[in-house]
């Protein structure tokens, strides 16, 4: 049998659910209700985690929707994005550990290396302060005493009441493919995520990662985040990408991408380079279509198939290395329901299980 996988859905936080790409739905903009039934649907589904992405511009915040939602779900992780330029590294980790405490150790982390709204930092001291916020966090919630003297953070304080009881510190789900970011995550992530990739491009970041975490003798999982499309049959999963783009100006997709405070980064970059290799339909290599990256920033590539098809993709992953999966569609809670029906059951799956 295959090793198990944890498989996880998006609870779309950021104003990017739709119908037809590029076209805004009164009924899928974000919102609490919105936000917390795609959630609800994704347990109901039996999915083992769910993320909750973050983007200033765009995002309703996170933190507040875990927190409501925890108190409505019994079995669900909720994979938290943290912007952790945006805050003061030990009111976060006190936030965040009270917020663990809600979900009954539900909580996961994706750690975001955001500059502070209105104050952009170069890439490279940007990571270093995000170094320094991860390695700030995950001592205090460990619940241990800090004496931090960084280029960014001098602190010397005790771990809260609250952290000390708990001593728990979640793992840090991390992606990013400049050296800055991968240097990072080989130090201090414990999952390394990646945005979709032909197999061959896959294999030499899985290589590289392997080899900068030995470096600092860590070793690292690793998750997979794509779009998926699936149907009973392949000619309507392709005919529904063809219907997904059906209404999109070429015009609102690029504004779109444009608005998005990641739109330069490498991994970006990355996705765009794809969509101009892939074929006239938008694939880039069999069951993988780059049409989504032309409407939205990020992640820009979804597998499309019918469920034997989409299953098979899934399983070539795993084979790489792949132990995490994160999963979206348009729209999110259809596209949800779907795949727990078509794909989720025949998966061996379950919460990744990390040692921090």
């Amino acid at each position: 049998m295959t090793k198990p996988c944890e498989v996880s859905w998006f609870s779309a936080l950021c104003d990017d659910d739709y119908e037809f790409l590029g076209n805004p739905d009164p009924r899928l903009q974000s919102s609490f209700e919105h936000c917390r039934n795609i959630i609800l649907g994704a347990e109901k589904g039996g999915f083992d985690n769910i993320l909750l992405p973050s983007g200033f511009a765009l995002g309703i915040d996170g933190t507040a929707i875990a927190g409501a939602v925890g108190a409505l779900t019994s079995q669900i992780r909720m994979l938290l994005a943290v912007r952790c330029g945006e805050m003061w590294p030990p009111q976060l980790a006190r936030q965040l550990a009270t917020l663990d405490q809600i979900l009954d150790g539900r909580l996961t982390i994706n750690i975001i290396s955001s500059d502070l709204p209105g104050a952009p930092l170069e890439s490279a001291p940007r990571y270093r302060r995000t170094l320094e916020v991860m390695e700030i966090v995950r001592t205090l919630m460990s619940g241990r005493d800090l004496s931090f003297d960084g280029e960014f953070f001098q602190l010397d304080l005790e771990a809260p009441r609250f952290c000390k009881e708990r001593r728990r510190a979640p793992p840090y789900y991390f992606g990013g493919l400049s050296d800055n970011a991968r240097d990072v995550a080989a130090k201090a992530a414990d999952v390394f995520l990646m945005w979709p990739d032909t197999v061959a491009n896959v294999k030499e970041i899985l290589d590289d990662m392997r080899a900068r975490a030995a470096s600092y003798n860590r070793t690292l999982k690793f998750g997979y985040r794509v779009h998926v499309i699936v149907r009973e049959t392949e000619t309507e999963a392709r005919a529904y990408a063809a219907r997904l783009m059906s209404k999109l100006d070429d015009d609102v997709g690029t504004a779109t991408r444009q608005k998005s405070l990641d739109h330069a980064s490498v991994g970006v970059q990355r996705q765009a380079q794809m969509r101009d290799v892939a074929d006239d339909e938008g694939f880039a290599e069999d069951h993988l279509w780059t049409g989504i990256g032309r409407a939205r920033s990020g992640c820009g590539a979804a597998i499309v198939g019918d469920p034997d098809q989409v299953l098979a993709k899934i399983k070539s992953y795993q084979e790489m290395g792949f132990e995490a999966f994160i999963f979206s569609g348009y729209p999110h809670a259809q596209e949800c329901d779907l795949f727990s029906r078509y794909v989720l059951p025949e998966l061996n799956h379950g919460p990744l299980e990390i040692s921090t």
